[in-house]
């Protein structure tokens, strides 16, 4: 399975700005990002906000090219989006919907390339541990989101793999020979993972509460 990425950048080693930046004060730019997805209605606004972004980003070394490579993914959806609100809403309001979508991505790609998984996932954990009042378990919640980070990434080159084995045998067309062997393959990936838990004591068993005879 060759490497692939997905829509979030991948960590970039530096000592830039960003780099030196709290993880709280990344956290609470990615929270306002997505909080001004909702609060911008002004699509010139959005522009502004998505170019000092791009700053940062730039500014961070993580490069032009991880840059481009965070919104290829979704160049395609983006296009289907922007078109249907276009003819539901005009051209304003749809520029204004996909420029917010770019600012969530992009803030949250600014997070990941700037930040070394481990501490990220520490960050989270520290953030979720008012939450152990109410049953929240943090470590869980931690470990979820670096198999989510771990699989998403998998599964997609997955499907590229597959897409071009098809494509070299003339059924890229087939649904079948698409769908199929990327639904196997993530299940024995699940599998696998769900396995490797359990063997450390994570999975649902170790949950299980004693007999008490």
């Amino acid at each position: 399975m060759r490497g692939h990425g997905f829509l979030l950048a991948n960590y970039v080693p530096g000592n830039s700005l960003i780099h030196r930046t709290p993880l709280a004060v990344k956290f609470l730019l990615v929270f306002a990002s997505g909080l001004a997805s909702f609060l911008i209605s002004d699509w010139r606004v959005s522009v502004a906000v998505l170019a000092g972004l791009c700053g940062l980003f730039l500014a961070s070394g993580a490069g032009s090219r991880r840059l481009v490579r965070a919104f290829r993914p979704l160049a395609p959806v983006l296009l289907v989006i922007g078109a249907f609100q276009w003819w539901q809403l005009g051209g304003a309001t749809a520029a204004r919907i996909v420029l917010n979508i770019l600012v969530c991505v992009l803030a949250a790609s600014l997070l990941t390339a700037t930040t070394p998984v481990q501490r990220l996932l520490d960050g989270v954990v520290k953030a979720a541990g008012p939450f152990t009042r109410l049953g929240a378990d943090p470590e869980r919640f931690a470990l979820t989101i670096g198999i989510m980070l771990r699989s998403i990434p998998y599964i997609a080159g997955t499907f590229a793999d597959v897409r071009d084995s098809a494509r070299a045998r003339g059924l890229d067309r087939n649904p079948r020979a698409l769908v199929l062997p990327v639904f196997i393959t993530s299940v024995a990936y699940a599998r696998q993972t769900g396995e490797a838990l359990a063997a450390r004591g994570l999975g649902e068993a170790g949950d299980q509460e004693p007999d008490d005879d």
